[in-house]
């Protein structure tokens, strides 16, 4: 529905969610084909760019495996997460392998390409877990210190969440009552009177 309804006709997702603009798309093509063009045939857009991310133990990173990093979690609690992150036995001094790292597959989520290629640079020179974990801490810590505030602050005012939640239902309303009028009477439902 929030697809097909605002007509949207690109949609980024990840790979592992092609399938549900697949579903859009099936019902937007039946529904033309039995009541007229009416639905925009949405396509999903997906950045090749963007690598899964591995979870605390190596897996892919997913709710249902419980290998996530919840990102707005206290500073102390983030910490013992990013310490969590399996990785191998090489000591410090002995070069590792960026590629297939958590550690780094994370830091390059967050960093910047000259921090990646930086942080690249010192897995090849034997970088050790803990000083790299520390790292990831720090920089995690930094760019979500103020998302993390502004989460805290909804948290704390479950009314400003409704408010905005109000407001969004009313401007999708106002946005979406116009199609499903011209969607009802494509199908024959009216309004009685």
């Amino acid at each position: 529905a929030d697809i097909l309804m605002f007509k949207a006709q690109t949609i980024p997702v990840g790979r592992d969610q092609i399938q549900h603009v697949e579903m859009a798309r099936d019902i937007a093509q039946r529904f033309n084909h039995l009541y007229g063009e009416h639905f925009q045939l949405p396509t999903a857009q997906i950045d090749d760019d963007l690598a899964i991310l591995q979870g605390l133990d190596g897996r892919k990173m997913s709710k249902s495996y419980n290998n996530t990093i919840p990102l707005f979690l206290p500073e102390k609690q983030l910490k013992k997460y990013i310490n969590k992150i399996v990785t191998n036995t090489l000591e410090p001094g002995e070069p590792k392998d960026a590629d297939s790292s958590t550690v780094f597959q994370i830091w390059r989520a967050f960093a910047t390409p000259v921090q990646s290629d930086e942080m690249r640079w010192r897995f090849t020179t034997g970088i050790g877990w803990g000083e790299a974990k520390k790292e990831l801490f720090e920089l995690l810590n930094g760019q979500l210190q103020e998302p993390r505030e502004r989460y805290n602050e909804l948290l704390e005012n479950p009314g400003r969440i409704e408010h905005i939640l109000i407001e969004g239902a009313e401007r999708a309303r106002a946005q979406s009552s116009e199609f499903m009028t011209e969607l009802r009477t494509a199908v024959g439902i009216r309004v009685l009177k």
